[in-house]
């Protein structure tokens, strides 16, 4: 039998889609055009009533006058994205495989089987050359310590704070509410305490510090702040998202202990929210959903996939099979994350033909035949642009997979991953800031942001365009932009 043509299908399906997208316009044009024609003459005995009748005028009026009034002062806020900043380190941070493989041999902590891990999962993980680790990391031996790792924060805070001020014009005592994220590192004085006295924050600041909550927490944050931004009136809300890697680096020869070491990166993110109607016409983005989703893990979520011949291991080890995976475990537990999370976005987002074509579909499995595969809704429908955590190459792999995308929408993911490193919770900031530096975001476009976090959360947001978004002179990516797209070998 001759298999359909693919792009009578194509064809086909956007039809669809059209008509379905249309299908009630098309449907209450004419039903409405009949009711006006059928009531007319009832439309003009009403009015003569009303007339004629000053009270019941006066109380209708005023029914729908507090209505009215009660509906505007009941409805969510508006928050919108004025701008964000990522944190670029200086140039002397950048962490070369050669460099970052000659310091781990020489600290003397690591056996060689140890070094040829590390040196294989820096090739196999789609970091780049470019990639940048705090200045204590730099020495030799390293010099871990609570001084240094606060002066990590300090860095990478301060220089997004500075940039997002700078940007934006707004100052530091217009700020209402401060959220701060950082999974590994929470010393006292707080890191929000920091930010308070580093920019003389007002005295009335409403300040929240999240702590162990993953790579997921920056989503987390924004709607922390989203929230707060619903309490009060005419404010800004700033979000600083980062991790600190300084006293979190492992000196050891456990191998599944040695992978963040080789994936994870310095770098923060600062966004500013505002819920003023005077700040619509500046910003770039509104918010629309927030989505939050948590399911069971335990910390043999990751695994190392290794394998080691049993002779002579200690003098000649050789590795047979070596390189880093999602755990069978982690792929179910984050599978069901995901499915939670896309399962109570789509109704919010996804157009009414993609939704009736699940509903279908699900009905057929459940009466025809079981075996009839699931329909996976096309996200594409209701999403521009797409910044999925950049946590390591398989979970980009897994969700383009499971997500039917196409590799112009794992991109930005790509491109940060290999430029910047996993850098946690501020990762989809440097993913979204690669897609405006294409000039790809136009009004009206939505971008949906995905993480994944310890917990094992799922998290994301969607966010709308409120206008054109192009390059940014403080973009992390404004003189490096051109060189990407690359060619990453998989």
């Amino acid at each position: 039998m001759a298999q359909p043509n693919s792009g009578t299908c194509k064809y086909v399906k956007l039809v669809y889609h059209y008509f379905m997208k249309h299908f009630l316009a098309l449907c209450l044009i004419p039903l409405i055009a009949f009711t006006l024609l059928n009531i007319w003459g009832d439309f003009e005995r009403l009015y003569l009533g009303l007339k004629y009748n000053l009270a019941s005028v006066s109380i209708f009026s005023g029914v729908v006058a507090f209505g009215l009034m009660v509906g505007l002062m009941t409805r969510p806020r508006s928050v919108y994205l004025v701008d964000y900043a990522c944190y670029r380190p200086p140039d002397e941070l950048r962490a070369e495989f050669r460099k970052f493989m000659d310091h781990s041999r020489l600290t003397g902590d690591f056996d060689e089987s140890s070094l040829e891990f590390q040196r294989k999962i820096l090739e196999r993980s789609g970091l780049g050359e470019e990639t940048y680790l705090p200045s204590a990391l730099h020495r030799i031996p390293p010099q871990p310590s609570m001084s240094a790792a606060r002066a990590e924060a300090e860095q990478v805070m301060f220089g997004a704070l500075d940039s997002l001020f700078r940007g934006t014009g707004v100052r530091p005592k217009q700020i209402g509410v401060l959220v701060v994220n950082c999974s590994l590192f929470n010393p006292t004085p707080s890191l929000s305490a920091m930010i308070v006295n580093k920019y003389k924050l007002r005295g009335n600041v409403k300040t929240f510090n999240l702590g162990g909550m993953g790579c997921s927490a920056g989503l987390i944050a924004v709607d922390l702040a989203k929230d707060m931004l619903q309490l009060h009136r005419n404010t800004y809300a700033a979000v600083v998202s980062t991790e600190n890697i300084t006293q979190n680096w492992y000196f050891g020869n456990k191998k599944s202990m040695l992978i963040p070491n080789c994936l994870f990166r310095m770098g923060a993110s600062a966004v500013l929210l505002s819920n003023r109607r005077s700040d619509r016409r500046r910003s770039k983005y509104k918010i629309l959903h927030v989505v939050r989703t948590h399911k069971g893990a335990d910390d043999t979520a990751f695994r190392c996939v290794y394998q080691e011949q049993d002779d002579d291991i200690n003098q000649n080890p050789k590795i047979r099979k070596i390189g880093v995976s999602l755990s069978k475990d982690l792929m179910a537990i984050a599978g069901d994350a995901l499915k939670s999370n896309i399962t109570t976005l789509g109704p919010l987002v996804l157009p009414v033909s993609e939704q009736l074509l699940f509903f279908m579909t699900l009905i057929a499995r459940k009466i025809v035949n079981p075996k009839i595969r699931p329909y996976i809704p096309d996200f594409k429908m209701a999403f521009d642009h797409f910044c999925i955590h950049a946590g390591g190459r398989a979970v980009i792999d897994e969700l383009q997979r499971s997500l039917r995308l196409d590799p112009v929408h794992v991109e930005a993911s790509r491109m940060t991953l290999h430029r910047f490193g996993n850098t946690s919770s501020s990762s989809i900031w440097y993913e979204l800031a690669y897609i405006e530096a294409k000039g790809r975001v136009r009004k009206g476009q939505r971008v949906w942001q995905i993480a994944f976090g310890s917990g094992f959360k799922c998290n994301s947001a969607v966010w709308e365009a409120l206008r054109n978004v192009g390059p940014s002179p403080d973009s992390p990516w404004f003189d490096c932009i051109h060189r990407y797209p690359l060619d990453l070998v998989q």
